[in-house]
């Protein structure tokens, strides 16, 4: 399984430390690394189809102050997809309106007919890549028949009905910008955990990257948006939880006349 980092901050803060921690874990996700940095409008995107232990690139990059308010990070461990750059998470991609779409995808969709569509148009073979050509087509649609930009609250009622109906049979971990707000989802239990530096600081990881206490499950089975640091919705739809093979052949073993 991938993993993901994210931060969303209303000030710049240096995060080489947490990122070299983050890039350590690539011992078991050796397929590719990817970061993306946001400034306003801009997203600046680096990512490489290699073992992030392994970049000189990389390693060169973490030695210069990494500073910056929001941006997600990614380290892949296949299931779809070569090894190749396009596979590399994150995804980038523009609207209609000239908002640009960042995403970076942990888990694996398994039943979405409604993805194979964009198959030939994807840059390469992911699942993930899909999920963002879903969004931003259905963005596409909606702010087509408005005729203008969508606000945030229509976005977020829209990627909340999206996420509801891609989290059935799906496992779907998400971190999504939108240059304004950080989307933050998952349906996979005990896979994504934050730590709140202070009332306007927030960082994601996959996996706690201290053990100190002050990482905590992030609330899943619900999608949730961050806007400098602080909660500012919370979905409306409950979505389904992903059940592992290995979670599925135990819960369907046990002897409940014990319970």
């Amino acid at each position: 399984m991938c993993e993901l980092f994210g931060i969303n901050s209303d000030k710049k803060i240096r995060i080489n430390e947490y990122l070299k921690t983050f890039y350590s874990h690539s011992e078991k996700h050796d397929y590719g690394w990817g970061l993306a940095c946001f400034y306003g409008d801009s997203v600046s995107l680096e990512k490489e189809a290699i073992k992030a232990n392994g970049s000189h690139y990389l390693k060169q990059r973490l030695q210069h102050p990494v500073l910056i308010d929001n941006a997600i990070a990614h380290i892949r461990l296949a299931t779809i997809g070569n090894m190749s750059y396009e596979n590399c998470h994150p995804f980038i991609k523009h609207d209609n309106m000239g908002r640009c779409w960042t995403l970076a995808h942990n888990g694996t969709i398994f039943n979405s007919p409604e993805l194979e569509k964009y198959r030939d148009y994807q840059e390469g073979q992911t699942d993930s890549e899909r999920i963002l050509f879903h969004i931003v087509a259905t963005i596409d649609v909606a702010q087509s028949s408005a005729r203008r930009p969508l606000t945030f609250e229509e976005r977020f009622t829209l990627l909340d009905g999206l996420v509801y109906h891609l989290s059935h049979d799906n496992k779907i971990n998400l971190l999504i910008w939108d240059n304004e707000v950080m989307y933050v989802h998952s349906n996979y239990a005990d896979t994504l955990n934050y730590k709140q530096l202070s009332n306007g600081t927030i960082i994601f990881s996959t996996l706690p990257l201290e053990d100190d206490g002050t990482w905590h499950l992030v609330d899943f089975r619900r999608l949730l948006a961050y806007k400098n640091g602080k909660l500012v919705a919370r979905g409306v739809h409950t979505t389904v939880e992903y059940i592992s093979p290995e979670r599925d052949w135990e819960y369907k073993n046990i002897d409940y006349s014990y319970l």
